[in-house]
């Protein structure tokens, strides 16, 4: 699975459980924003753990936590995650997924298996700045397939999408409106200056928490749940 970190407990990473966080390395984007680029580029020097021993602290933990979050990096291109997931689901706890969306044959066979139990999708922004933002030229309908698929097996999901200032504007909302359809939860997540990939966006000043405010007001007509983390 190549998981690079471990977070034994989190209290706000997967809606009202308590979970154990897993870190996978390697990503297929490399977002200006990301703040962790140790583990999109896969960096060799960070920790490696084994499938049995994150298994063998699941199984010792399974009374303090509920689920599981397997994160990254971008979890979808981890070699065995299915394998993975069936025994961590053996062991009984839940799972969320944290995906860029842009591996719809490996969801699909993640939630035909019932392996998952909620999923969070990035949005970067809208189709159109994708890969000025994202620095990939793979298709934004691969991430409608990852929206449709979960609506069609009936996996709750949410969407969010990081506030990048230039990047993610009231126009790009209208744009990703157009193309996602309604949805249950959309949550927007403020952007923060620090320890990001491209070191020039450590000047740039996130935005106002009023213009966070309008574009809840705007994702509102899509989502019948819109909520503003990190301010």
């Amino acid at each position: 699975m190549n998981i690079r970190g471990i977070q034994k407990t989190s209290l706000i990473d997967y809606p009202q459980t308590i979970s154990t966080v897993l870190f996978t390395g390697g990503c297929n984007l490399r977002c200006l924003y990301c703040h962790n680029a140790s583990l999109a580029c896969n960096d060799c020097n960070l920790q490696k753990y084994s499938n049995d021993e994150v298994l063998d602290l699941l199984q010792k933990r399974k009374h303090l936590i509920g689920g599981v979050v397997i994160t990254g990096g971008e979890p979808t291109l981890a070699h065995g995650i299915v394998g993975f997931l069936k025994k961590v689901k053996d062991i009984g706890l839940k799972v969320k997924l944290d995906t860029n969306g842009f591996q719809p044959d490996v969801l699909k066979k993640l939630v035909s298996d019932r392996l998952l139990d909620y999923v969070a999708i990035d949005i970067k922004t809208s189709p159109e700045k994708y890969h000025a933002l994202t620095k990939t030229k793979l298709p934004f309908d691969l991430i409608i397939q990852s929206i449709t698929l979960l609506k069609e097996y009936r996996i709750p999901f949410e969407l969010r999408t990081t506030c990048v200032p230039g990047f993610v504007t009231i126009e790009d909302f209208h744009s990703i409106r157009d193309r996602v359809g309604n949805v249950v939860y959309y949550y927007l997540q403020q952007f923060h200056n620090h320890h990001t990939l491209d070191e020039t966006l450590h000047t740039l000043k996130p935005y106002p928490k009023e213009v966070l405010f309008s574009f809840q007001q705007f994702v509102k007509t899509f989502a019948t749940c819109c909520e503003i983390r990190g301010i």
